[in-house]
């Protein structure tokens, strides 16, 4: 029974996710009320409040969903015993761009994120989460840069602190636009260019050195 009432919880969670999804792509997450929610999963607010402490939380569990597949490149372009780090980075830049250009669910949370989702006061909570992890995410990439620079796949007098923020604007900017006007490039046979675009921004940038 308790199993039981554990798998119910979750197809519960997991109906309140994909309902919020759906209402937030269609109609900006500020315009998405718990309540539209609700109705669109067919569950009670209570339901939802069972799960969720606000809106801001629902958000944030939809866009944590996307990054479970990502960890495992991540952590190795960030191990110091990584003999090709740039290369794992690599590859986890192409998967990304290529996964939002073919994934729909991943593409939508996106789109949702980057063109959908106003932080207004409802959002507090949220704007702190994404800024916890847009620092976070700068680290990392600098701890991967600098890995790099060890292994001499990169300039060794490359400021890493600065070129880390550098290339996440830069990946943010290639995601970003590209939802905005998708007819502009093919990105899922693109990607790579893209990336190697970004990586060469690395190594040949004067205004990355220290």
């Amino acid at each position: 029974m308790v199993r039981r009432t554990k798998e119910e919880a979750l197809e519960t969670r997991s109906q309140i996710l994909e309902a919020a999804e759906k209402a937030f792509y269609e109609r900006g997450v500020a315009r998405t009320t718990l309540a539209d929610i609700a109705t669109l999963a067919g569950v009670t607010r209570g339901a939802i409040y069972w799960h969720f402490n606000n809106k801001a939380a629902v958000v944030q569990a939809m866009l944590d969903s996307l990054t479970e597949p990502l960890e495992e490149l991540a952590r190795a372009s960030e191990d110091e015993d990584e003999l090709d780090p740039l290369g794992c980075l690599h590859k986890l830049l192409v998967h990304l761009f290529q996964q939002i250009a073919r994934d729909p669910k991943v593409r939508r949370i996106n789109e949702i994120l980057f063109h959908k989702c106003e932080f207004t006061d409802e959002m507090c909570d949220l704007r702190r989460q994404r800024h916890t992890a847009a620092v976070e995410c700068n680290v990392r990439i600098e701890l991967s840069l600098s890995n790099a620079m060890r292994r001499e796949q990169l300039p060794a007098n490359l400021d890493p602190h600065r070129s880390a923020i550098a290339l996440h604007a830069y990946i943010d900017g290639v995601i970003g636009q590209w939802l905005l006007i998708p007819e502009t490039h093919d990105l899922y046979s693109e990607a790579e260019v893209w990336v190697n675009a970004g990586l060469d921004m690395l190594r040949l940038s004067p205004a990355l050195r220290k």
